[in-house]
């Protein structure tokens, strides 16, 4: 099914915006449009503190907020940071294969991130520059001045017209297995992956042509990404085309080769390190 169109404030030198050291690769040849992420419901929620105005977090303000009486599962901006996180240091944004991401605040915002952001490691500096995003509208990088996150209107509506959009809720009737979902999925279309930033990570049916559940139980935000950025990875085959990339610049002729490998699933992770190994490399799996 196709779309038809898918108080004080930091100093913005105080807080990291830059932009990758290195550019962004090409996507690799022979496969499917880049994947698009829609993050919903994120908890980001402004409010005052003392004189200043920042994102509440349950953890730090839990005193404010239990006095007055709020859900303190509303108020856990480490969700989104940690969601965002999974995304941009995937192996399948690093290989260019991430078109954007849309981020949708349940106060009914929302905001576009390039996935050449540098996101900050911390949750205190990741709620600083979103502050900044809502008070400014836009964050752009020191040095190119390109811009990494903008505020924008509804995400689908930015969304190219031959995208396919699913939801994703442990509570939806379908439960799909992950990797032969994906593995069907046609090239010609944008794949656009809804998932929610919240506790209980359930996205409205309206805007979504499939809604699917790849669990019986509820999984984190940042766990059911992984399960989806892993599946998407696999179908394209993008731990293995770097692989083959490193032999044919090597004419197949240097053995000793030192690689270092990240990955969120261990298994998948230890399949291709045994693989490596048998074509003599030398391998370190962080």
């Amino acid at each position: 099914m196709q779309a038809q169109s898918l108080s004080q404030t930091p100093n913005s030198t105080d807080i990291n915006v830059r932009k990758r050291e290195n550019e962004l690769p090409t996507p690799p040849q022979n496969v499917g449009s880049p994947a698009i992420f829609i993050l919903d419901n994120a908890s980001l929620k402004v409010g005052l503190v003392g004189k200043n105005r920042k994102i509440l977090c349950s953890v730090e303000d839990v005193k404010l907020l239990l006095k007055k009486k709020k859900n303190l599962n509303d108020y856990r901006p480490e969700i989104i940071h940690e969601a965002l996180k999974t995304i941009l240091d995937s192996p399948l944004n690093k290989s260019g294969m991430v078109g954007v991401i849309y981020v949708k605040i349940d106060q009914g915002v929302a905001f576009e991130v390039n996935p050449c952001w540098r996101i900050p490691r911390s949750r205190e500096r990741f709620c600083s520059v979103i502050m900044e995003l809502l008070q400014k509208s836009l964050i752009r990088t020191e040095d190119t001045n390109e811009v990494l996150l903008r505020v924008v209107e509804e995400p689908t509506c930015h969304l190219p017209v031959n995208s396919h959009i699913v939801g994703l809720s442990y509570t939806a009737e379908k439960l799909v297995d992950i990797k032969k979902y994906v593995a069907v999925w046609s090239n010609d279309l944008f794949p656009v992956l809804m998932v929610g930033a919240m506790v209980n990570e359930k996205v409205k049916k309206d805007p979504v042509h499939d809604y699917i559940s790849v669990s019986e139980y509820p999984l984190g935000t940042d766990t059911c990404l992984g399960m989806i950025l892993e599946a998407i990875e696999q179908k394209w085959e993008i731990y293995y085309n770097a692989v083959e990339a490193i032999i044919e610049d090597t004419n197949g002729e240097i053995r000793n080769c030192e690689l270092v490998l990240k990955a969120r699933f261990r298994s998948e992770a230890w399949t291709l390190l045994q693989w490596l190994q048998r074509q003599h490399f030398l391998c370190v799996l962080i």
